[in-house]
């Protein structure tokens, strides 16, 4: 697989629908994503000094964070009410090669910035809060 653009890094945000269907959340500039696993460590006496970790084990996470400029979408309006009311919700991250992620996420942080002469700015962070499915 060749490289990609990262302007085909896209966070979506579920509709509530059903069926479901997901909306760009538009107006990012940046989407980064981070993959963590805590790992189960099973070492004995009988190890020989190296450490051994049990497979499929542990609790897994993803992480979600973007910035970009604020345009009012709708998929704004119904990320920040996910903000404000703690709510879990169901996103998608797409990639070019069409590759996705699936899952409930919990928005942790929703910052909006704005500078004088300049575009209004927003931070978000979100966790996984269920199983995630790549697909």
């Amino acid at each position: 697989m060749g490289a990609e653009k990262g302007s085909a890094f896209l966070l979506r945000l579920s509709d509530g629908g059903d069926p479901i269907s997901f909306e760009t959340v538009a107006g990012l500039r940046t989407t980064q994503m981070s993959i963590a696993t805590d790992a189960v460590v099973t070492t004995n006496k009988g190890s020989g000094g190296w450490r051994e970790i049990l497979s499929e084990a542990g609790t897994r996470a993803i992480s979600v964070s973007g910035a970009g400029v604020f345009n009012g979408s709708a998929a704004e309006g119904r990320l920040k009410a996910h903000a404000l009311g703690g709510m879990v919700a169901d996103y998608q991250l797409s990639f070019e090669s069409g590759e996705t992620v699936t899952g409930p996420f919990l928005v942790t942080r929703l910052d909006y910035a704005g500078d004088f002469g300049g575009e209004r700015t927003y931070t978000l962070s979100l966790e996984s809060a269920g199983p995630v499915v790549a697909a």
